[in-house]
């Protein structure tokens, strides 16, 4: 049964990226972890895969289903240098005042990861606060999946989703942080929060 869902609102995000090895450990121990290559796309209008991992604090989560009835904020890491991108966007958010759900995901695939999986995650846990220790979900068992749904070129990159309320991408970037990209995410989300307009009643024939 999933646990509470921990919000990562505009304030909290400064101190998130405050250090913050995240990637830097795991990846130092999982080299080639994004060797398999996966061509560059945009999942824009395609459902997240679904997955089941475990956040720094123990709670193990559904995805995306979990993440329903709200939008949200998802910063895939694929190697240990996508850090320097994530904490931009991160900073970002939070001079922007961003209130949306936020989580960042270091995502590696393979065997081997999965093997030390009790030790990486020991290990990032040592470099950010507990009570930050929930929006960082580390994702193994699919990572390929993730990686194959946005392409792996560029991995220094990191993968920015905005996900609606019912687990769909609405907003993607792989360009690395820019106030262009930052806006064109707040705007995606805006879209989202906005009620539905009612639709107009049907005429009546005299």
């Amino acid at each position: 049964m999933l646990g509470s869902q921990p919000t990562m609102i505009a304030e909290e995000l400064t101190y998130m990226s405050l250090q913050r090895p995240l990637l830097c450990l795991f990846l130092s121990l999982t080299l080639g972890a994004c060797s398999a290559p996966y061509p560059n796309q945009n999942p824009t209008g395609e459902p997240f895969p679904s997955l089941s991992a475990e956040a720094l604090d123990g709670e193990r989560w559904s995805l995306p289903s979990a993440w329903r009835g709200a939008p949200t904020i998802a910063l895939l890491g694929y190697v240990q240098d996508a850090q320097f991108d994530i904490d931009r966007w991160l900073i970002g958010l939070d001079m922007t005042k961003t209130k949306a759900k936020v989580y960042e995901l270091p995502t590696i695939k393979g065997l081997f990861p999965r093997m030390f999986s009790a030790k990486i995650d020991e290990g990032m846990r040592k470099g950010i606060p507990k009570a930050l220790w929930g929006g960082v979900i580390t994702v193994y068992e699919r990572g390929e999946a993730l990686q194959r749904l946005t392409g792996n070129e560029r991995p220094r990159n990191a993968r920015v989703l905005l996900i609606d309320s019912e687990g769909v991408v609405r907003y993607f970037n792989d360009e690395g942080f820019s106030v262009g990209g930052l806006n064109r995410l707040r705007e995606a989300l805006s879209a989202l929060s906005k009620p539905e307009a009612p639709a107009e009643p049907s005429p009546v024939a005299p």
